[in-house]
């Protein structure tokens, strides 16, 4: 293998990150020439670093990690330590801040601020402008960083526009939070929340349709036309 020296490596990367933007394509090209002049190890990095996308615009800390097909939009910042998920959509103008999890196939709508002691599972969805809070008692002069309460979001909830989560609250898998609501308490799985404070008026389906148990305890996804049972104020799928 050739031996080239740093200055036209540095030259060759700001060439390919340029046309990266302007044409996406060009990354077959780019993936040829690399193979072609430099070593495997050289390829197989650059391979990786292309598993994910992030605008011009978005800013990703040394130290965080971001899965495969993860889509991160303007003005995004992605902290230290973070950890996001494959298949992720982090929409614009959104904060993770360090020791933030999502999970796999998170999606995160504009102008989300995760704060540390957040973790979203798999399949979470984050409304546009909802809020974390990682503080009950928040002082300006008062530092606490050694006292973030943590916020556990399961699989397959949706909070919507912008709900505000208290922190140390935990939201049931495939829960879904209605917009505006403010959540103060735990949310049972496929509970449906609304109001300040958060109040459950009913359940929801893994599609997101309202159910009905009427008196027989069972009832129906319209669209999946899955089996739900509700005992002892618990549901689950059949």
């Amino acid at each position: 293998m050739p031996t080239w020296h740093p200055f036209f490596l540095y030259l060759f990367q700001v060439l390919c990150s340029f046309l990266n933007r302007k044409d996406r394509n060009f990354r077959i090209f780019k993936d040829y020439v690399v193979f072609s002049l430099f070593n495997n190890s050289y390829f197989e990095k650059m391979k990786l670093e292309d598993t994910y996308f992030a605008h011009e615009t978005a800013v990703l800390d040394a130290g965080c990690s971001i899965g495969a097909q993860t889509k991160i939009w303007h003005f995004s910042h992605i902290m230290s330590n973070a950890v996001i998920g494959a298949d992720c959509n982090i929409g614009q103008n959104v904060v993770v801040s360090p020791e933030v999890v999502l999970g796999n196939n998170v999606k995160v709508q504009n102008n989300v601020s995760i704060y540390t002691g957040v973790t979203c599972e798999d399949d979470v969805f984050l409304g546009p402008s909802m809020v974390f809070t990682n503080i009950c008692n928040p002082r300006s002069a008062i530092v606490r960083k050694t006292q973030y309460k943590t916020t556990k979001v399961c699989k397959g909830a949706s909070i919507c526009a912008n709900a505000t989560v208290i922190c140390g609250n935990t939201i049931g898998a495939y829960a879904l939070v209605g917009a505006g609501a403010v959540v103060t308490k735990e949310v049972l799985p496929y509970a449906l929340v609304v109001g300040n404070p958060s109040r459950q008026i009913g359940w929801v389906s893994e599609y997101g349709h309202r159910l009905d148990f009427g008196n027989s305890g069972e009832a129906t996804c319209p669209e999946s036309q899955e089996t739900y049972v509700l005992q002892a104020n618990r549901v689950q799928k059949l």
